[in-house]
């Protein structure tokens, strides 16, 4: 049995414990000893001194569900060991008898071309545990892609048997192995979906000890009611509920985030098991379509073409896109296109496109996406830096990246998030101390996630772990340049293994 002796760096267990020197001990793909302890007989020895020495970085919300198969880099670098995919809805199983529908639906997320697909959660993961040599991948199903199966693109309330379907369904890709269950209240058709098709799914969710993720229906004007009711889910069904993204969005909601975060602590204390996560960024990123009213979507890209060629249809629209927009119009920039023609729109803001095509904002956004066929993405500054240090300083929240890969410029936060954290956050702002930074991305998604030997650096554990010089981590990726690999990361193990070698 192979064995690594990782000497003389300071050891930041995950468990929010003051940092501490101490040595760690490899054997196979475990921890053998942590802290002080005797000689370690023919182990291949590592020089950590100014290291700190961590449990592998936990990214507890991404979006790489095609990239894990590829073996892309971005997160290892960072000191990633373990994703948590199928986020928001998104899922790439099961894939319905159309598999265009999938693709139409997801891409904009999931970066894909027109072959991707599988038909259960065991073939996905089965793919998964043959090909992915990099980070260890959990996978929830998504409800997007589960209603997709079943019922294409139709909106509304689904008739009985078809939601059975879909409890069948859920309830199977668990015993295949998914750990969880998310939902993308936002996207269509997910946003059609009433209470009560929820409330069955998280029931499914709660008799299989499953956590239930979601994007939630609102976080700009309708931030609270849309908590509310996540949280009424989680009471009513039993199940593990985590509020994706917890923010607020636009500056007339940025007082609706202290309100949210009081409903989430009050359920809380009275049993209701709810965290959320948050990324340590005020800009966040997703799919143009995003700005419409998500009946527009309904029959798919033909259908929303068809309603933009109606202008009648269009003038209402625009109506109801501009009415629910919180953001201004110069913090929307386009991030991402599917052609060639419209490549020179990236990295510019929806106020200057249209001033440079002579249209309104609202109209440029629905010429995109006529224009591109729906595929484009954009960057959107969401947030205030005091609501910012409140989510990322509260208890209950987890740190993640929601990175997802683009055709063009990805947010900074899928090469930089976890440096940028514990550089920028944590040693510059001061906003969290080491140890609670390192938690907040470790032993609190494992908990959360109920993922087994992991987020520790405990005897017994699996051997993830990440060698960092906490004096010169950080990120270099920014909204202008994003595709910068982070510094300070310097060894990186999974399962006893190194991975990657050295990124200084």
């Amino acid at each position: 049995m192979s064995r690594t002796l990782l000497h003389g760096g300071v050891i930041v267990d995950g468990s929010g414990n003051p940092p501490y020197a101490g040595d760690l001990l490899i054997e196979g793909d475990r921890i053998a000893a942590v802290g002080r302890f005797g000689p370690a007989a023919d182990a291949l020895r590592v020089d950590c001194t100014g290291l700190v020495v961590s449990p592998g970085f936990i990214d507890s919300h991404s979006h790489s569900d095609l990239q894990v198969l590829e073996n892309r880099p971005e997160k290892t670098r960072q000191g990633v060991t373990t994703e948590v995919v199928g986020n928001c809805g998104f899922s790439p199983y099961p894939m319905p008898r159309d598999r265009s529908l999938l693709h139409e639906f997801a891409n904009g997320i999931f970066c894909g071309d027109q072959h991707w697909g599988w038909d259960s959660a065991r073939s996905y993961l089965d793919d998964v545990n043959r090909r992915s040599e990099g980070v260890a991948v959990v996978s929830l199903i998504g409800h997007g892609s589960l209603r997709m199966a079943q019922a294409g693109t139709r909106l509304g309330a689904l008739p009985a048997p078809d939601v059975a379907a879909m409890e069948r369904a859920l309830a199977e890709a668990f015993d295949q192995g998914a750990a969880g269950f998310s939902t993308g209240l936002m996207y269509s058709p997910g946003e059609s979906a009433p209470f009560e098709e929820l409330q069955r799914l998280c029931r499914v969710a709660a008799r299989h000890g499953k956590i239930y993720t979601t994007h939630i229906r609102s976080y700009t004007f309708a931030l609270v009611e849309a908590v509310e009711e996540q949280l009424e889910l989680a009471k009513r069904s039993g199940c593990r509920l985590q509020i994706s993204h917890l923010q607020a969005v636009g500056p007339a909601n940025w007082p609706k985030q202290q309100q949210a975060i009081e409903k989430i602590e009050r359920a809380r204390e009275s049993g209701v098991d709810v965290g959320f996560d948050c990324y340590p960024y005020v800009a966040g990123s997703t799919v143009l379509t995003q700005l419409l009213p998500q009946w527009v979507l309904e029959g798919g890209v033909e259908g929303m073409l068809a309603r933009f060629a109606d202008r009648g249809m269009r003038a209402r629209i625009a109506a109801e896109t501009t009415a629910a927009t919180a953001q201004d119009w110069t913090d929307l920039y386009i991030s991402a296109v599917g052609s060639a023609a419209n490549r020179g729109l990236v990295g510019r803001n929806l106020a200057e496109i249209a001033e440079l095509r002579g249209r309104e904002p609202v109209e440029v956004v629905m010429d995109i996406l006529a224009e591109e066929r729906g595929v484009a993405n954009m960057l959107e500054f969401n947030q205030s830096e005091d609501n910012l240090r409140q989510l990322l300083t509260h208890p209950l929240a987890a740190i993640m990246s929601d990175g997802f890969y683009v055709t063009g410029q990805p947010h900074p936060r899928l090469y930089g998030t976890f440096p940028h954290l514990l550089g920028e956050i944590c040693r510059t702002r001061r906003w969290l101390s080491l140890a609670e930074a390192v938690r907040k991305i470790t032993s609190l998604p494992a908990e959360r996630f109920h993922l087994w030997r992991r987020g520790l650096l405990k005897v017994g554990f699996f051997a993830d772990v990440t060698a960092f010089d906490s004096e010169s981590i950080g990120s270099n990726a920014t909204y202008e340049n994003p595709k910068v690999a982070p510094r300070g990361v310097r060894s990186v193990f999974r399962m006893g293994r190194p991975l990657g070698g050295q990124w200084i």
